[in-house]
This record gives structure tokens, C-alpha cells and sequence, in this order.
């Protein structure tokens, strides 16, 4: 075997798209969490992304799972949507916290630090459907001004 064909078949194989493309969100979520490890942001993807497939509902779930990469869409979509659902976003950083046996004010950057990225996934006009949907408090949480409804 040649010298060329071994380096070549050393080589690592490239990551599929999928792949690439959930390791571009986790380094998005790293650098806007500060987190020291992309291990410490996907811990945080997941958590939020959980917690965020309990309660997104609708045609707004189905159209954002299309638009995030296919690994952070199928942790979105495998979760079954709460018969109840929380009311608002500081129980919804709550819930977070106490699944996680994490502090509140660490649960709240890892989901401000996810949500920014969702953000950027959705896009206006699709956030905007979903902070319709959810009720009020989420929209700090994606990083937006609250919504008020008009008089």
C-alpha cells in the first residue's frame, strides 16, 4: 500500500450534514452561554429543547422542528406536549431547574443561551407565531420584548 492511499484512508470520513450542522448550533450555544466545553453546551440544548418540546404545541412545533438541524428537531419532537402547560417562562426555567437538580440562575443562562439560537433558527416571523402561542414570560427568554396584546 502506498504512502498516499494509507494517509488517505486514515483520514477521518466527513460528518454528514446533519451532523455538521448540530455541531454549528452547539458551538452558537457555546459561544453565547460562554461555556467552557461543547459538551457543557449540549447539555444545555438538551435540557431546554426538552423542556421546550413539553410545551410547543401546533403547527408552530412542526415548522420550527423543520428548521432546526435534525438532531436538536428530534430532541424538540420526541418529548409528548403537557396536558398542562406552564405558566409562563420563569416556571418553565422552574421546571427546568428541578429536572436538572440545577440552581435557578444557571438554569436561566442555559436557557436564555439555547433560546437565543432557537431564535435565529425560527426567524421573526415564526417566533413571533410561537411566543403567541406560549404563554407570557417567554419572550426574555428568546431574547425578545415581551408581547402585549393590542387594546
Amino acid at each position: 500500500m502506498s504512502h498516499l492511499s494509507a494517509a488517505f484512508q486514515s483520514r477521518p470520513q466527513p460528518q454528514s450534514q446533519h451532523t455538521t450542522a448540530y455541531a454549528q448550533m452547539l458551538d452558537k450555544v457555546r459561544y453565547q452561554g460562554a461555556y467552557p466545553t461543547r459538551e457543557r453546551a449540549e447539555e444545555a440544548v438538551r435540557l431546554v429543547l426538552a423542556g421546550l418540546g413539553r410545551q410547543l404545541t401546533g403547527e408552530e412545533r412542526v415548522d420550527l422542528a423543520a428548521r432546526l438541524p435534525h438532531e436538536a428537531a428530534r430532541i424538540l419532537t420526541e418529548q409528548i406536549p403537557a396536558t398542562q402547560p406552564l405558566n409562563g417562562g420563569w416556571a418553565f426555567v422552574k421546571d427546568l431547574a428541578a429536572r436538572a437538580g440545577a440552581p435557578l440562575a444557571t438554569t436561566r443562562w442555559d436557557t436564555g443561551s439555547v433560546l437565543w439560537a432557537v431564535a435565529a433558527y425560527a426567524g421573526p416571523e415564526l417566533l413571533t407565531r410561537i411566543l403567541r402561542r406560549l404563554p407570557s414570560g417567554y419572550a426574555l427568554l428568546f431574547g425578545r420584548a415581551e408581547l402585549t396584546p393590542a387594546a
